[in-house]
């Protein structure tokens, strides 16, 4: 009986991840968005996934890219994910205590998350070609990967300066206040002093 290629024995650049604290359920989840995708639009859905395995993925992801370029020059922009799974880690066992003396177990689950890429073939790299000149848009791989991330830090660091500087201002409107309020109290101060040396002339009349 067939099964295809051993997990072991498929072709293409791989990168792994082993003893990743999450279930494979949920690695799973992600990983079915990136699977057949061109690397530049698997970069693009992991970055803006919401769940919190995505970052892993994207680590991941990167190093099978990282280890195509290097070890076996392939360009980032022909690459794409041939295959990528999760495979059940150790289960680490805890407890909770409970009502009347009892104990509930709670399982912590880990994964192994593997992902491989390949080089797409002749007709499947022309028609993204053509796909790309169609639209404008052309894709560079990692290289669009990391103009993306450093936009993205730009934008928190500019967005952080905005708020420094609002709470610097917020720190200073309280100070004029308080200055504001010092004054006050030196006018009734003073205010009260003329009152009472007035009425001390009067008493001396």
């Amino acid at each position: 009986m067939a099964f295809g290629a051993k997990t072991n024995e498929r072709p293409g650049v791989r990168a792994q991840v082993r003893h990743v604290r999450s279930s494979a359920y949920k690695a799973r989840q992600v990983l079915d968005l990136i699977r057949g995708l061109p690397v530049a639009r698997a970069l693009e859905v992991l970055e803006m996934a919401e769940r919190d395995i995505a970052r892993t993925i994207l680590k991941c992801l990167e190093s099978a890219i990282a280890n195509a370029e290097h070890n076996n020059d392939l360009p980032a922009d022909e690459l794409y994910v041939s295959a990528c799974f999760a495979d059940e880690g150790p289960t680490m066992k805890r407890f909770r205590p409970r009502a009347r003396g009892r104990a509930a177990r709670i399982r912590k689950r880990t994964c192994h998350i593997t992902i491989i890429v390949s080089r797409l073939d002749a007709d499947a790299l022309e028609a993204l070609r053509a796909r790309e000149a169609a639209s404008g848009r052309v894709s560079g791989g990692r290289a669009a990967a990391e103009a993306r991330r450093e936009r993205v830090a730009r934008s928190r660091q500019a967005k952080a300066e905005r708020r420094a500087d609002d709470h610097d201002h917020d720190h200073d409107h309280d100070h004029d206040h308080d200055h504001e309020g010092h004054a006050h109290d030196d006018e009734a101060g003073d205010a009260a002093e003329v009152t009472d040396v007035e009425e001390t002339d009067g008493k001396d009349a």
